[in-house]
């Protein structure tokens, strides 16, 4: 496809397995565990299996909405493109401003524990020094964002490296649990039910904090336009990513519940994998689990912000942010000024981020993540009724999670903090002045071609590579496709 709008990313970079690694990665199982399991305790006790579980069920049906959609769309900004087509443009672009937001939120919050666990390493006392934390972490997210700079190849290389030693200490510690004989606790199956719950209050506040166990699997939608074969493979990567961080966390949770007593988990509450680790293997077992946490920390570093990147990249690259956003590197095949600009962003405030900012991420996601369940079913709507999978897998399921998400959402506003709420809805509410300025611009994404998955599927999918001059595959994408 012939090019007018610049320089796209690099096309057929990545493969099937290098998108599953991305996928687990962006959800970073250590670190989620560690730095949230003793929240999900300390909310629902005895229950947080069973909220892991019931977490995961919506949450998959998020991601076939994800992959449903990626099929008959590639585009690096993903949702921000997909409800943009379906929905509406000023919805669409809500979607990729919360993204942007929740992201860069969560890159200034990631970078201290970054720190602070390279520091355990070597000394627990330099590790609770806050300003040299903060300068640890600042240095590992400066490398992430030259590795990203770099370009795909070079990021998934350094994210197999980093998931790769994190997945081989987590399933060693699986097996470990499962022969430790020591327990604070029997394993009991009611933990996998609702009878640990307090009432429907009580399951709303650990779906609140399980749901967000998983999020950033979907970085594999940003990569799309990087991806081989992307329409089958970024979505196929994206539920498989989900499979195992689901079974990482419901094993580990489960593992916590039986070795660790309560009293272990309260005094713990930031470090509960180590706690784990040295009750599973004494000596060893702490080290190389903060080892684990600590590389979990660095790769969702670099995964969160190929999806900041990425999604202002294709922000940039239809006017409806400065365009400079858009440009691409001539080597490197990057959106180099939007790494660059994170980069600014992020450095200039990486330090001990407010906690309500935090819980903040929760109400964006929940925003983008609804609106994608949402725009699914409206742009197969002519097709759920031709098979029972299209109805369950493209309708029903996306459908329930949707409104699993914004259940979320309300529910949330009369749990969290009045600045936590302040934060999460005035970060969005922000995205109102650029999006209202760029479409007094005229910015071509405001007047959109609907996406429409009979046109595409039925008459428009062909194999990556073969696309004719009149194919809508790509239609209205700068890339090298």
């Amino acid at each position: 496809m012939s090019n007018s709008r610049g320089r796209g990313l690099q096309a057929n970079v990545l493969g099937t397995f290098d998108t599953v690694v991305m996928a687990v990665a962006g959800s970073a199982p250590a670190y989620s565990i560690a730095a949230t399991t003793a929240v999900l305790v300390g909310t629902v006790g005895l229950a947080s299996p069973a909220a892991l579980l019931y977490c995961a069920i919506p949450m998959l049906g998020i991601a076939l909405a994800f992959s449903y959609l990626s099929r008959i769309d590639v585009n690096a900004g993903a949702s921000y493109s997909w409800v943009g087509r379906t929905l509406h443009p000023f919805l669409g672009f809500i979607s990729g401003w919360a993204l942007v937001i929740s992201a860069t939120i969560f890159m200034v919050a990631g970078s201290l524990p970054a720190g602070s666990m390279t520091l355990a390493l070597f000394d627990e006392e330099l590790a609770r020094n806050t300003a040299l934390s903060t300068l640890v972490g600042a240095g590992w997210f400066l490398i992430m964002l030259c590795v990203v700079l770099g370009g795909a190849r070079l990021t998934v290389r350094a994210q197999l490296v980093m998931s790769g030693v994190e997945l081989a200490i987590l399933a060693l510690f699986v097996v470990l649990a499962l022969f430790h004989s020591g327990s604070a606790r029997a394993f009991d199956w009611s933990w996998l039910g609702f009878g640990h719950f307090d009432g429907v209050s009580g399951f709303a506040s650990g779906a609140l904090i399980a749901a967000f166990y998983y999020w950033g699997w979907d970085v594999t939608s940003n990569l799309s336009e990087e991806t081989r074969n992307s329409r089958r493979t970024t979505g196929l990567a994206g539920l498989i990513g989900v499979g195992i961080v689901f079974l990482l966390f419901e094993v580990f949770t489960i593992a916590v519940n039986v070795i660790l007593s309560s009293k272990q988990i309260q005094e713990n509450d930031a470090n509960v994998l180590a706690v784990l680790g040295e009750e599973v293997w004494p000596g060893w077992g702490g080290k190389l689990l903060i080892v684990a946490v600590m590389l979990s920390t660095v790769a969702t570093l670099e995964t969160t912000l190929i999806q900041v990147t990425r999604s202002l990249f294709a922000m940039g690259r239809d006017r409806t942010m400065p365009s400079a956003l858009g440009r691409v590197h001539r080597r490197w095949n990057t959106p180099w000024v939007a790494v660059a600009v994170v980069g600014v962003v992020a450095l200039g405030t990486v330090g001990d981020i407010l906690s309500d900012a935090i819980s903040a991420i929760g109400l964006q996601i929940a925003v983008y993540y609804g609106l994608t369940g949402l725009a699914v079913v409206v742009a197969y709507r002519k097709m759920l009724l031709k098979s029972v999978g299209n109805l369950v897998l493209g309708g029903l399921w996306p459908l329930f999670g949707a409104l699993f998400m914004f259940w979320i959402f309300v529910e949330s506003l009369g749990e969290l903090s009045t600045s936590a709420i302040a934060i999460g809805i005035g970060g969005l509410a922000a995205g109102l002045i650029p999006m209202l300025w760029y479409w007094r611009q005229g910015s071509d994404y405001y007047r959109p071609a609907k996406l429409d998955a009979t046109r595409t599927v039925e008459a428009d999918y062909v194999p990556a590579g073969a696309g004719g001059t009149n194919s809508l595959v790509h239609e209205g994408l700068p890339t090298d496709f």
